[in-house]
């Protein structure tokens, strides 16, 4: 089983910019370059509303904040637009000279909680802005979607964008109070932009007492690949997990290997929650948000060799 050695939190908003008070919700590690690792992530303001910022860290010691973001690098869309009440990540990927960004875009409607559906914007100078590819979703609402469909993870291989992401179709009232049930699902692109609209193929659902599994981050391994993603049970245990597969598309949940737990007390004693692994020349690292969905911000932790 993989080993996770925790260092620590790296960063937390401090509460005084106005469009990041608070929060480092689905935290993405980018390879700036060599020595700097970029995270991706959602910085929300007083009103829960997410952007998107960045926060610069050392690619060596990944506790050393370098910089992080004055404004958002991608706001919120127009009134009445699919992403107009906030926007977190999804997925970057290099594309020739141009980072991609899949993010999730969410509207307040009057009968359900929210809606949320996947949209893209890319950037020219290295990930420093991002201008969106167009105004509505790239991936959006289908009969077999109704509420949610939103990427989280992108690969190119051999030609083919792979894409997993989260389906949406129902809530579930705990405690008087909506929560969405979604599950995961795998579709590809010839182009990273154009998706069928089709069911996809079922990857991972809910099991026993959850009702939500989300949030999947797929990488390439010997075997094939590994996913971790973060799922909720009714009794509010919001918590990640793990699965293997050989192609992608057929999974085995083996949450006893997540490598990773809860600590006993601190900015992640309740939660350890959208987990990305990231390989560099130096290291193995895994970022993850904490308590309250990232309420206490962003930590890692490091693979043991």
């Amino acid at each position: 089983m993989m080993q996770w050695n925790k260092k620590g939190l790296i960063y937390n908003p401090d509460g005084k910019s106005n469009w990041a008070k608070h929060t480092v919700i689905t935290p993405t590690p980018f390879l700036l370059n060599d020595d700097v690792i970029r995270i991706y992530a959602g910085f929300r303001d007083d009103a829960g509303v997410s952007r998107i910022g960045y926060i610069d860290v050392n690619q060596g010691n990944p506790s050393e904040v370098l910089g992080v973001s004055l404004n958002p690098v991608l706001d919120i869309g127009p009134d009445g637009c699919f992403d107009d009440n906030g926007v977190i990540l999804g997925d970057l990927v290099r594309n020739g000279d141009e980072i991609y960004m899949y993010y999730v875009g969410f509207q307040l409607v009057k009968k359900v909680k929210f809606l949320a559906y996947s949209g893209l914007a890319i950037s020219k100078d290295n990930g420093e802005s991002f201008c969106r590819f167009q105004k509505n979703p790239v991936m959006d609402r289908t009969d077999n979607a109704v509420y949610i469909r939103a990427i989280h993870t992108v690969l190119k291989d051999n030609g083919i964008w792979k894409v997993w992401y989260s389906v949406g179709n129902g809530w579930e009232m705990i405690n008087g109070a909506p929560y969405p049930q979604y599950d995961i699902r795998y579709t590809e692109s010839k182009d990273g932009i154009h998706f069928e609209d089709s069911v996809g193929t079922h990857c991972i659902g809910v099991r026993d007492n959850e009702y939500r599994i989300g949030r999947p981050r797929v990488r390439k391994t010997s075997f094939g690949y590994e996913m971790r993603y973060t799922f909720d049970t009714l009794d509010k245990q919001y918590t990640t997990g793990y699965a293997e597969s050989v192609d992608g598309m057929n999974w085995i949940r083996k949450d006893d290997k997540t490598g990773i737990k809860r600590s006993e007390s601190g900015w992640d004693c309740e939660m350890v929650c959208y987990p990305v692994v990231l390989d560099t020349k130096d290291a193995t690292y895994m970022f993850y948000s904490g308590n309250g969905m990232g309420r206490t911000g962003v930590g890692y932790a490091e693979l043991e060799r």
